[in-house]
């Protein structure tokens, strides 16, 4: 009997197995006269919320469990195609066959006053109005392929990419990228939303972390009113009153079955407003937007960096005649100063749709995409089993060309360039390369430097660097060693050791110029605005994240200070002048422990490796602080302080695509704090100004142990000139922003006792300054006009050029 059960069993278990087997059904889609093949054609199982669409060589596959089934194949302009099949066997050849309908050209009745397109975009908009007061939320699965295109072959993972400088003609542009990843997106009105990457997969030339490009992260659903592309939100077709800035002009009547389909023209009424132009399809007796095939117009295209724009979307009727996008195309070329073009496109489909369906509140956290742990280990029989959009003979040619590229020998001189920072050793390993060889002060002199860097070691937890240095004028050899390992899934706690003897540049942290231009301004002009000192000794230093929004960390210092001075007068020019003598500090030995934390109210991406917040967020509030003691008794140091920080960074989307950023900082001081550790308010060398410093005061004029600072901007971008309608100016691409500098600064008398013979300018009452700048979206420089609004004298109003790359 025992024996008979156990047959029974395994029959029983075959039998589950065999008809729970899920088949793939491959084919294409074509015009039944022509044999064209119908590109993103819709292929949908009836009475079923499972479907895909075709790619651009009208190639599809759907995956399906063994049973009967019903396919339709669909496309605007002809009648539909429906196939019945028992599925108990994969179908490589499943073709389907569409008849093209009749167009009709309308007559267009004018009267006065009337634009009929205009009453069909009313009636589309109170339609959507209904649809989105029945959806309440939705999950839906999306896999995406993304397609990278360049002249030339490039790694991602190397210091170096080469572009295609000097090609105008976008066809000559190949594959050399490509990312694939199955998501599944959890909608939940009004506002919450989540995507979750359960496998990618991408080219051998790109890291896996860069592959986050999922269907929910970039699907622009053109139901909505707002549509975001480049940072700005656009008006969509149906958002309200959209007629009252679009242009709609009924072009053709086209049949789809039973459906009379209106094809629309549409683009801005002002040409120099950013929007939408093209076409959209909205069904005739029913106001339902089916199809779009639209482009980016020139004043949506920030600085002219996209050749073109081109989005297509589709959409099908699910619960009620609710239509949903069953996909979302985005085809693109970025133009670089005419230097170098990049082709992108983005293909999603999207299946499998619960609407309304009830979503557990866990699943909507401060994460917004979270990359499952597994994602990168689907091997190749899951992707040969998941629903995906078939590669086309170019795209399989690319797989095996960037496989086989990145399977040859590493070579140390593929990685060389002269203007690199680092050159690989191999994709861990990378040393100093020629340009960072090299500085010059008027204390170390002429210097020579070597660095060693170890990056991304065992599963990109481990960081370490060696940097040693000599300087030929105070005869001193440096070095700084550091290292940091990170824990957690997603790397988000640390414990690094910094040990040194080196050379300082005194305010360092209110000091954002690099050591290019300092040596550069010595150098040719005798020109030194920095400020040494030497120190040796060790940090050790733990943080993590106890909240998703809050971070806290625990460090000790142990430094030894000593006054550093004047060794060369050296330059290539002027050979008469003298730098000026070299500051000295409050030599000292300093223990100290310190305590930090950070309130990041900002959502994140788990990427699968690391968390990353989303820097583009409308509004955001940042919060850290840092508590630093010196204790001669507990601690063995040689000064008793306590010093407090705390500081706020707060954005906030005024209108449009401007934006309001506002920066505090605040700091006080109980005890002797040495001047090394002083805080100096931001200032600016001669004509070259950054964001968030004071453009009147000169780098290290103001500086103290109790200082607070408050930075406020108003980035109005070219908005400024589109509000009020500026000829000319509105489409030019023209960058204003308004700012507003405050700060106050005084040193505590402890500190002043020790403080050694440098000249003193403190703010006993808050000092003011405003302006604005002006520049252009493609250049990283822009002209800064800047008054001062109180302790006048000197530098009353300033002009300097402001960027970043000093």
């Amino acid at each position: 009997m025992n024996k008979f059960l156990q047959i029974t069993s395994f029959f029983l278990l075959l039998n589950s197995l065999l008809f729970s087997q899920e088949f793939f059904i491959k084919g294409l889609v074509q015009d039944k006269n022509s044999g064209k093949n119908l590109s993103f054609s819709s292929i949908r199982v009836l009475n079923s919320y499972i479907g895909t669409t075709s790619n651009k060589n009208g190639e599809y596959e759907l995956k399906l469990p063994s049973g009967s089934y019903t396919l339709v194949a669909s496309y605007i302009g002809y009648y539909s195609d429906t196939i019945k099949i028992n599925l108990n066997e994969n179908k490589n050849n499943l073709n389907f066959l569409l008849g093209q309908t009749e167009v009709e050209v309308p007559e267009i009745v004018v009267t006065p006053g009337i634009n009929p397109a205009i009453e069909v975009i009313k009636n589309a908009i109170e339609k959507k109005k209904k649809r989105e007061s029945y959806i309440k939320s939705y999950i839906y699965n999306a896999y995406t392929k993304g397609i990278i295109r360049t002249q030339d072959d490039f790694n991602t993972k190397s210091n170096s990419m080469s572009l295609d400088v000097g090609i105008d003609d976008t066809a000559k542009l190949k594959i050399t990228g490509i990312l694939e990843n199955h998501s599944i997106g959890y909608i939940e009105k009004p506002d919450k939303q989540k995507e979750v990457i359960v496998a990618r997969k991408q080219s051998s030339n790109f890291a896996s972390s860069i592959n986050t490009l999922t269907g929910g992260r970039l699907l622009q659903d053109f139901y909505e009113d707002k549509v975001n592309f480049l940072g700005r939100e656009l008006l969509g077709p149906l958002a309200e009153k959209s007629y009252d800035y679009y242009y709609f002009l009924i072009n053709e009547k086209i049949r789809q079955n039973d459906n009379t389909i209106l094809e629309i023209l549409m683009q801005p009424l002002d040409p120099s407003d950013p929007g939408f132009t093209g076409k959209i399809y909205i069904i005739d007796s029913t106001f339902d937007l089916v199809k779009l095939e639209l482009q980016l117009n020139r004043a949506a295209n920030t600085g002219g960096l996209f050749d073109s724009v081109f989005i297509f979307q589709q959409f099908e009727a699910f619960d009620d005649s609710i239509y949903m996008p069953i996909d979302f195309r985005l085809f693109t070329t970025l133009n670089v100063l005419s230097l170098a073009k990049i082709g992108l496109e983005i293909n999603t489909i999207l299946y499998d749709y619960q609407l309304n369906k009830d979503i557990d509140d866990k699943i909507f956290d401060k994460a917004i995409l979270t990359v499952l742990p597994n994602a990168d280990k689907k091997d190749s029989s899951y992707w040969a089993n998941s629903i995906s959009i078939p590669n086309t003979n170019e795209e399989v040619e690319a797989y095996e060309r960037i496989d086989s590229l990145s399977n040859v020998p590493f070579s140390f001189w593929d990685e060389f360039s002269i203007l690199s920072n680092k050159i690989s050793i191999n994709q861990k390993l990378s040393i100093s390369a020629p340009l960072a060889m090299y500085h010059f002060n008027r204390v170390e002199g002429h210097t020579l430097d070597f660095g060693v860097f170890l990056d991304e070691a065992l599963e990109n937890r481990l960081e370490s660097s060696f940097r040693t240095s000599y300087g030929f004028a105070d005869k001193k050899t440096k070095f700084d060693f550091s290292g940091s390992y990170l824990f957690g899934d997603y790397r988000t706690y640390s414990v690094s050791l910094n040990a040194f003897k080196k050379l300082n540049t005194l305010f360092a942290v209110s000091d954002e110029y690099g050591e290019f231009t300092s040596t550069l301004l010595s150098l040719l002009s005798k020109y030194e605005f920095k400020n040494y000192f030497y120190s040796n000794g060790f940090d050790i230093r733990t943080e993590g994240e106890i909240f998703p929004v809050l971070k806290l960390g625990l460090g000790f210092n142990s430094r030894i200070y000593k006054s550093a001075k004047k060794n060369t007068d050296f330059a290539f020019f002027y050979k008469d002048r003298r730098y000026i003598e070299n500051k000295p500090i409050y030599n000292t030995k300093i223990n100290s422990a310190s305590i930090n934390f950070k309130l990041d109210f900002r959502d994140y991406i788990e990427d699968g490796q690391f968390r990353r917040r989303i820097g583009n967020q409308n509004c955001y509030a940042i919060f850290d602080g840092e508590i630093t003691t010196s204790s001669k008794a507990l601690l063995k140091s040689n000064l008793n302080f306590t010093r407090y920080e705390l500081n706020g960074n707060f954005g906030l989307k005024s209108f449009n695509s401007a934006g309001i950023t506002l920066y505090i900082k605040s700091i006080y001081t109980n005890g002797s704090l040495p001047y090394q550790y002083m805080y100096a308010i931001p200032g600016v060398i001669n004509l070259a100004s950054y964001d968030e410093s004071f453009r009147t005061l000169s780098i290290n004029e103001v500086f103290g142990t109790n200082v607070v600072t408050l930075n406020f901007e108003h980035n109005f971008r070219d908005e400024i000139f589109r509000f009020f309608n500026v000829p000319y100016l509105k489409s030019w691409d023209i960058q204003v922003a308004a700012f507003f500098n405050a700060a106050y600064s005084t040193i505590n008398n402890s500190s002043e006792n020790i403080l050694p013979e440098v000249d003193v300018s403190e703010l006993n009452h808050p000092f003011y300054e405003a302006g604005f700048n002006i520049g252009h979206i493609l250049f990283p420089i822009k002209l800064d006009f800047a008054w001062r609004l109180n302790y006048r004298g000197k530098n009353n109003f300033v002009i300097s050029l402001n960027t970043g790359i000093l």
